[in-house]
C-alpha cells in the first residue's frame, strides 16, 4: 500500500485530481477541491501528501491529503455506512477540517446539510457514528473566535467557499471579518462577493 507520495505536480484536472511525478512515475491522486488549490504552487512545486490507498476489485485509487488530519477524518468517514470515497472526497472539499469536527460534535446536521451533496439523513448518520470517533488530535479544537449565531455561520461558510477556490485559510480569515464588518447585507452571495472584491483589490 502507497501511504506517502514526495514529488512534483505535472498535470491538474478540473475534478481535482492531480498526476503526482515522483523518480518518473506519474500518479494519479485525487484530493479535495481545497487541497488541490494549495498544493504544488510555482513558488512551492513539491509536494508531500498522505495518502489512503483504496482497492477495489476493478481499480487501484489513491486520494491524497495536505495533513494527516485530512486524511483520518476521511478514513472515519469512509467507514459510515452509506459513505464512499467519492463523497467523504466531496465533504471535505464542501467544509474545512475543524469545522466539520465542531459540526459532528455538536450534532449540527444542519450545518452538515449545507455541504453540497450530503442530505439529512446523511448527516445524521455522520453525526451518529462519528460523533465519539473523532481523530484525537481534533478532540480539543476550539470554537472559532466568531462565537455562534448567525455572523459565526456565515463566517464558517465564507471560509469553505474560498477554501474550495484555493485560497489558504490563513490567508483570508481577517479579509472575511472585515467584509462582514463592512456589510449591509450579511447573507452569504453578497458577502462572498464583497470578501473577493476585498482580496482582489478592488
Amino acid at each position: 500500500m502507497i501511504g506517502r507520495l514526495s514529488g512534483t505536480i505535472e498535470h491538474r484536472e478540473t475534478d481535482g485530481s492531480v498526476i503526482v511525478e515522483v523518480n518518473g512515475v506519474g500518479y494519479e491522486v485525487f484530493l479535495p477541491l481545497g487541497a488541490a488549490g494549495r498544493v504544488g504552487t510555482q513558488a512551492e512545486p513539491k509536494v508531500t501528501l498522505h495518502i489512503h490507498t483504496h482497492v477495489r476489485e476493478d481499480a487501484l485509487q489513491l486520494y491524497g491529503f495536505a495533513t494527516a488530519l485530512e486524511q483520518a477524518l476521511f478514513e472515519r468517514l469512509i467507514g459510515v455506512g452509506g459513505i464512499g470515497p467519492k463523497v467523504a472526497l466531496s465533504i471535505l472539499s464542501g467544509i474545512e477540517p475543524a469545522e466539520l469536527t465542531r459540526a459532528i460534535r455538536s450534532s449540527d446536521v444542519a450545518r452538515l446539510t449545507r455541504i453540497p451533496g450530503v442530505g439529512k439523513k446523511t448527516a445524521e448518520r455522520v453525526v451518529l457514528e462519528l460523533k465519539d470517533r473523532l481523530p484525537e488530535s481534533v478532540v480539543a479544537v476550539p470554537e472559532p473566535a466568531g462565537g455562534s449565531g448567525p455572523d459565526a455561520d456565515v463566517r464558517a461558510d465564507l471560509l469553505s467557499a474560498l477554501a474550495n477556490l484555493g485560497y489558504q485559510r490563513g490567508a483570508v480569515d481577517k479579509t472575511v471579518d472585515k467584509a462582514i464588518a463592512a456589510a449591509d447585507d450579511r447573507s452569504f452571495e453578497p458577502l462572498l462577493r464583497a470578501t473577493l472584491q476585498l482580496l482582489m483589490g478592488r
